[in-house]
């Protein structure tokens, strides 16, 4: 309801100007989906705030409801916002990471679960920049939206292993295919057991490795699949090798 002032917590997803001082920042908040509000004065120097509205940013907020736009009356840090700063690999993993987060949030609409994962992979780029913390992020948004792969059969006839060798992936049916159903690019046995690590409980075994041209792939097919769901490029995936 306009007029109200309330309080959440929130990950800021993007900013942009308003004004000579002024600056918009759109968040991915726990108990009112994404919101866009005004931080007042944060482009001066003696700003009390502005600092802890930078992207990637975790922070505890007051604001107060406006019709289209809310106002940032307080804003404290959750966590340190350096840690992501510290080196191109992390600041770039969670640029992308946010990325999506924005594309897939709905203003105010609440979705408590892709605030979580967005503060949970923060926190695990934060902790160790490894290769295929964002691949599994999308593919973990994907499975949140629904569109979970098909990995362990032929995605058109059922047929799979030992029986049948499953060689593609097809974005369009949303999962692999054998080489007498296939329709979809290439993919590696090697990609698969680890996109099967991904899916099946076994994030830390795939977190644990060091890039490779099986990261590589599976970094490349995530993209696709997410860019494929949302219909858009993603801007911030320029570390993935893309096919």
């Amino acid at each position: 309801m306009a007029g109200e002032l309330y309080r959440d917590v929130g990950v800021v997803l993007r900013t942009y100007k308003l004004r000579e001082s002024d600056r918009i920042v759109v968040l991915m908040t726990a108990d009112n989906g994404k919101v866009r509000a005004v931080a007042k004065g944060v482009r001066k120097t003696k700003s009390k705030f502005g600092a802890r509205l930078e992207p990637m940013s975790h922070v505890r907020l007051q604001l107060y409801r406006g019709r289209e736009l809310d106002i940032v009356t307080q804003a404290e840090s959750v966590e340190p916002l350096a840690p992501m700063l510290s080196t191109l690999d992390r600041a770039s993993q969670g640029m992308a990471a946010i990325e999506a987060v924005d594309q897939l949030g709905l203003e105010r609409e609440p979705n408590p679960q892709l605030y979580r994962m967005a503060v949970g992979v923060l926190r695990t780029i934060a902790e160790r920049p490894a290769p295929l913390n964002v691949p599994a992020f999308y593919w973990k948004l994907l499975r949140a939206e629904g569109l979970e792969p098909q990995l362990d059969a032929c995605v058109r006839c059922g047929e799979g292993p030992p029986e049948t060798e499953l060689v593609a992936f097809d974005l369009n049916e949303g999962g692999v295919q054998c080489r007498a159903c296939r329709t979809g690019g290439s993919v590696s046995p090697g990609a698969l057991a680890i996109m099967r690590d991904i899916f099946g409980g076994r994030l830390h075994q795939a977190l644990a490795l060091d890039e490779s041209p099986l990261t590589h792939e599976v970094g490349s097919l995530a993209t696709r699949a997410l860019e494929h769901h949302i219909e858009r490029r993603l801007k911030a995936v320029a570390m993935f090798e893309r096919h």
